[in-house]
């Protein structure tokens, strides 16, 4: 199963062609599902803008040097190693779905590209991608989704909201579901395609379409940091509850006032009250 790829056969039945096609029609959803998204949430008028204005609130000017030390900061924590979660079971979950995904994408683009390849290497990759990435989303839905690990909700409760994990969790079990059965035409492959059809269509209703948005805001935040505009907050914004503490002694300990950085005291106990 890992050394076979599922697509050669299905070659016999649908052209390459037609497979090339379904991978640029999703690719085009994807672009149209993330511009459409901007568009109705006016979230790239909002980054200019707030860009601008804290231009103007500058108290130093950033060098293209510092800039891109700011750049290579967010790919190495915000993006490679999804450095903002501070939950290290949070943080693993999403880097299996994350490179997991683009595992198991850029393996079936290039083995539907180049139909004729025989590597072995390219499948174990695919089947590889695909374990990662339902491990990743099983795990996220199952254990740590807030209103189910912290609220008490019913595990399988569905909102809208819900559709980028279940497509994700859906794709990749019917991929390796198809490929065990051997590959070609059949329920497995129908539900395969039928799957990852909603992931990337459903870009517009999801929350595919912040994951392209949030390493820009990730460094735009790092930016006013280093200008000194800190987004028109005091210098005080950020402190620790230690030092919030010090500058003002009524104010107890676990007070901070920036929620990821109360101190261990926010870590006292898990939010299970329900």
């Amino acid at each position: 199963m890992f050394a076979s790829n599922p697509f050669a056969t299905l070659t016999e039945v649908i052209s390459p062609a037609m497979m090339q096609g379904y991978i640029v029609l999703m690719v085009l959803f994807v672009m149209g599902g993330t511009i459409l998204d901007m568009l109705h949430k006016k979230s790239a008028k909002y980054f200019f803008e707030n860009a601008k204005k804290a231009q103007k609130s500058a108290k130093r000017k950033v060098s293209g040097g510092e800039k891109a030390v700011i750049a290579a900061s967010v790919l190495a924590n915000e993006v490679l190693t999804a450095g903002e979660f501070s939950n290290p079971r949070r943080r693993l979950s999403h880097l299996l779905m994350m490179y997991g995904f683009i595992l198991f994408v850029v393996t079936t683009a290039i083995m539907i590209f180049s139909p004729g390849t025989t590597s072995t290497l390219l499948p174990k990759l695919w089947h590889i991608g695909a374990i990662m990435l339902a491990v990743g989303a099983y795990w996220f839905w199952l254990c740590i989704r807030v209103d189910v690990s912290a609220e008490g909700l019913p595990v399988f409760r569905v909102e809208r909201a819900d559709l980028f994990i279940l497509s994700l969790i859906a794709t990749s079990t019917f991929a390796l579901i198809w490929s065990y059965s051997g590959g070609g035409i059949g329920i497995s492959f129908a539900l395969f395609i039928l799957s990852s059809t909603v992931l990337f269509g459903g870009v517009y209703w999801s929350k595919f379409a912040h994951m392209f948005f949030k390493p820009a805001a990730a460094h735009q935040k790092k930016i006013t940091e280093a200008d000194g505009s800190r987004e028109n907050l005091p210098p005080d914004y950020d402190l620790t509850s230690a030092e919030v503490h010090s500058k003002f002694p009524d104010v107890p300990m676990y007070m901070g006032k920036n929620p990821p950085n109360m101190g261990l005291c926010i870590k006292a106990e898990r939010p299970n009250h329900y």
